[in-house]
């Protein structure tokens, strides 16, 4: 994943969009990844400033592991008005940590502090994860359930080629009240049965690529009470600046890709998944 992550960081920066009309959320981004720079860095304050001039005013900051999720709670107490934070073990990397009850635990303590919104990305990602971790991968995440449901916060839940799998265990274990798709990648049946089971669905860039019809059929069937906004950043740059380096920026080009395909008024969308996001992981002002 580092190689991937110091790839990602070093493409071109991409032009700022139109802004919104009304602000809204990231509800799921890598600023660590983003900048490369330690939490109070100029260059953290400069994405959020970019992110701010078109709309962006708040990014919920996502923990990968132990140190990236200290890493977001550093800064959500840094700018603590405009992000809040989530702590995991990304679901490719934790079947691989030699002592996993240990990080876990650490995970566990962090959940308490006051500026974690969430517990996650965690999940199950069987594109990336051979077949003989996937029962520690799934051990990890089950893990994450309980800690999430502990501390009564959301879960963020990253899924590739895993959906049958996730939706299971969810249910064998019992959902959070909260519980997020992040980075939705199933189909039309996959997004009801998460309407209809209460979760949220959250779409990135990936949305508006011209290869994504799936995600464009998807999108049709997530209420407005269920839907989020994301970048991923620094991945998934979406159209037209797809290649470039993703930053909180960048999500009014898929907002808008949205309120085009579904017929919706831009205002009325983004103030939905603005309140969407709040009734989720809380005020950022807390």
């Amino acid at each position: 994943m580092a190689d991937r992550n110091k790839r990602e960081s070093d493409r071109k920066q991409a032009p700022l969009p139109e802004p919104l009309p009304t602000p809204c959320v990231d509800s799921h981004a890598h600023l660590e990844i983003v900048t490369g720079a330690a939490a109070d860095h100029a260059d953290v304050k400069k994405v959020l400033d970019d992110a701010r001039s078109v709309g962006i005013d708040r990014v919920v900051q996502v923990g990968i592991a132990v140190r990236e999720s200290k890493w977001s709670i550093e800064c959500a107490n840094k700018w603590n008005t405009q992000v809040l934070a989530t702590v995991a073990l990304h679901p490719n990397e934790a079947p691989l940590i030699r002592d996993l009850e240990a990080d876990l635990e650490e995970i566990n303590r962090l959940a308490g502090e006051n500026r974690v919104c969430a517990i996650g990305e965690t999940g199950m990602d069987f594109f990336r994860t051979e077949e003989s971790l996937r029962d520690k991968q799934r051990y990890s995440f089950r893990k994450h359930i309980e800690i999430a449901k502990a501390h009564k916060k959301a879960l963020v839940i990253h899924d590739r080629d895993s959906h049958r799998a996730v939706l299971d265990l969810l249910d064998e274990v019992g959902a959070p009240s909260h519980t997020v798709f992040h980075s939705f990648s199933g189909d039309a049946e996959m997004a009801k049965e998460c309407v209809a089971k209460g979760y949220f669905v959250s779409f990135s860039g990936a949305l508006t690529f011209k290869n994504a019809p799936l995600l464009h059929e998807a999108l049709m069937h997530v209420p407005l009470a269920n839907l989020l906004v994301e970048t991923d950043a620094p991945f998934l740059t979406p159209v037209p600046n797809r290649g470039a380096h993703n930053t909180p920026a960048q999500i009014p080009h898929t907002l808008r890709f949205m309120s085009d395909r579904r017929g919706e008024d831009l205002a009325t969308l983004t103030r939905a998944i603005s309140n969407n996001a709040e009734y989720i992981f809380g005020s950022f002002t807390r």
